[in-house]
């Protein structure tokens, strides 16, 4: 280890984070400043990256979970080789530059995953921790380990505050994830003041109730950083939060140690004395140390030198192990879908969809062996357990259910972890209304474009007993408006194969199956229906120059069937499996269900907002815009209102 360069580097992190910030008149120099000997270590001689093979599948890991500090990462991503230019650096929070105000995954080269509300990337780094050891368990062998990378985070103190935190570090000690480390930036400091205003708990003793090995150190010590990391890499069945203890914005003299250095430009005098009091060379903007760049230029050699090592491995490895080759090809490409033997129905059939994707699950898990995931503690009402093929532990890595505990916040952005990670394809599952819950997760999914598979189960009052704390009313509508996620609501379990299907199918965008926990009959399809149906919507009763159209989701288009059926008039009923798929598809598509002149009538048991566009002025949309009762299933939709005479009034009048 080269102290003097990593000083050098960790000097440059200082320079560039606080031009940058100041240039852009916005940001938090604050982390970058107090970080910057940790990320010294950690890109300088801990790291096994190659910069010039981002997407190298046994890399480390690294994820800044502490979003705001992004300067920190751009600094270290920019010195290591990555394609960050120094205009990039430069161009810091300005619009459509490669160094946006928090780390976006796909934009930036290098950044793991995209960060900015604490606690999410913590959860993140042990989603990518557990796609680690799954991947080592099915594919390494006695002789060759093409899978043994580390998972590193860097956390703050707002990380730790955050329940999503809590649980994922929970799950993470239970499940003995010995190659992950996270390093905690503990410099006591909040955007209000110090944190004792807050924040006063024992850290390391909680961590150390959730089974994770502790360390403690000085953060600005690169002697203790370094040697810290090797203790915590020793230890392999826990992981490891090492705490080291930094004074955030380090070198700025009137203003470290204070909240003013957390989220707000140093000031032009502040940087003069910083700079001053840093050495870093009078009138130099931007300075980079001519060291720190000879290190990095020596260092890249070394990287691209091991990456190649690994390499060869994997062609051993490959050539002694034909069979795991085949399958390592399947884990990284697109699944089969073709291929799976989905479950028959007919017409007289009748399930909860709910039982249909479980059925559905188990054809799925046979014919695609990279498929992983789990619910949090309610896989028999979810049926999402796949008890052919094991459980995720502590004891059996190669285990395809993953048990999450009562923890939908942790699970979701687990999930998020596992499909960054590469070659797994994830499902997560909880009751519809619990995804209040995940909904931060879910936004992140949307936003990076990761197709996370939700299945959400008991979808509507037909929930009965359990009341209105478990009847969702308002949570379809409100995932809908999330850009770039695709809501799938089958009306039975053919529509449930299919939707399935979609959601397997889908490459950049995260998909929710929200399923039924009442019994759904199997309705009579037209010829091609699946054709239409993978555009959003497809027309299941038809009639010549309706004069009433029906658009009606899931457990609803039985209802409106029947009520279609009852009806004066000339009625067709639209299944509208997604209704982002659906609008997608354009206005011509949409005229091909809705004609001119038709009346419109929306049905769904949920709010009605949603659905107000299509019906205003020429119909009426039929749902709940209150909260549920208590009671079976069945008796609290006749008492508010979800029926099949109220359906038929809305066609009648």
């Amino acid at each position: 280890m080269d102290k003097k360069a990593l000083e050098k580097i960790a000097l440059s992190v200082r320079s560039l984070s606080m031009d940058a910030v100041q240039a852009a008149k916005s940001g938090h120099p604050g982390l970058p400043m107090g970080a910057a000997e940790i990320g010294a270590v950690l890109f300088g001689s801990v790291l096994n990256i190659d910069p010039s093979a981002p997407g190298w599948i046994n890399r480390d890991r690294f994820v800044l979970s502490a979003g705001h500090g992004s300067m920190w990462l751009y600094s270290l991503l920019f010195l290591a080789g990555y394609k960050l230019s120094l205009d990039d650096i430069k161009g810091f929070r300005q619009l459509g530059s490669l160094t946006p105000g928090h780390p976006e995954y796909g934009h930036t080269d290098g950044v793991e995953t995209t960060t900015g509300p604490l606690g999410q990337g913590f959860a993140n780094a042990v989603g990518m921790a557990i796609a680690s050891e799954h991947l080592a368990a099915r594919f390494n062998t006695d002789k060759h380990k093409i899978i043994d990378n580390y998972t590193y985070a860097l956390a703050g103190d707002g990380c730790l505050m955050e329940g999503v935190s809590s649980e994922a570090a929970s799950l993470a000690g239970h499940l003995g994830l010995g190659r992950l480390i996270v390093i905690y930036d503990s410099n006591n400091i909040t955007i209000e003041g110090k944190t004792e205003l807050a924040f006063t708990e024992d850290v390391a003793a909680r961590f150390s109730a959730y089974g994770w090995h502790v360390l403690e150190g000085d953060g600005h010590s690169i002697d203790e950083i370094a040697s810290l990391i090797d203790k915590a890499k020793s230890v392999s069945d826990k992981p490891s939060l090492v705490i080291l203890r930094t004074t955030i914005g380090k070198g700025a003299p009137n203003k470290q140690g204070t909240s003013e250095v957390h989220g707000a430009p140093l000031g032009e005098e502040e940087l003069a004395l910083a700079k001053k009091a840093l050495g870093i060379p009078e009138g130099e903007s931007f300075y980079v140390a001519p060291e720190a760049v000879a290190y990095f230029e020596k260092k890249r050699e070394e990287w691209q030198k091991k990456r190649q090592d690994w390499e060869r491995l994997f062609a051993e490895w490959a050539k002694e192990n034909p069979d795991k080759k085949a399958e390592w090809e399947k884990f990284f490409s697109e699944p089969d879908i073709d291929k799976i033997d989905f479950p028959s129905y007919g017409p007289g059939d009748k399930l909860a969809t709910r039982q249909a994707s479980g059925k559905a699950l188990q054809a799925i898990a046979a014919s695609i062996p990279n498929l992983i995931g789990g619910s949090a503690d309610l896989a028999p009402s979810n049926n999402t357990a796949m008890p052919g093929y094991g459980d995720f532990s502590a004891v059996d890595r190669s285990g395809r259910t993953i048990h999450y505990g009562v923890r939908e916040h942790a699970m979701g952005a687990i999930a998020n972890g596992i499909a960054l990670y590469g070659g797994l394809k994830t499902f997560c599952a909880t009751f519809l209304v619990f995804a209040d819950y995940m909904r931060p997760s879910i936004r992140l999914a949307a936003l990076m474009g990761l197709p996370v598979i939700y299945v959400f189960t008991h979808d509507s009052i037909f929930v009965g007993e359990d009341g209105p704390t478990h009847q969702p009313i308002e949570h379809i509508e409100s995932l809908r408006i999330i850009p770039n996620l695709i809501v799938l609501r089958p009306a039975d379990a053919e529509e449930t194969n299919l939707a399935w299907e979609l959601a397997l199918s889908s490459k950049n965008r995260p998909c929710v199956l929200a399923l039924t926990r009442q019994g759904l009959p199997v309705i009579e399809k037209p010829v091609g229906w699946k054709d239409a149906a993978k555009k959003g919507a497809y027309t299941v009763l038809d009639a010549d120059n309706p004069e009433v159209v029906v658009l009606a989701t899931g457990s609803e288009v039985s209802l409106a069937l029947e009520a279609a059926k009852k009806s004066t008039k000339k009625v067709r009923v639209v299944s509208v499996l997604s209704r982002e798929l659906m609008l997608e598809q354009g206005q011509s598509f949409f005229a091909s269900l809705v004609p001119s002149g038709a009346k419109v009538v929306t049905v769904e048991a949920g709010v009605t907002s949603g659905w107000q566009a299509f019906s205003v002025g020429c119909g009426s949309s039929v749902g709940l815009d209150r909260f549920g009762l208590s009671g079976p299933g069945a008796k609290v939709a006749e008492a508010m209102g979800l029926t099949v005479d109220t359906v038929l009034n809305a066609i009648e009048k």
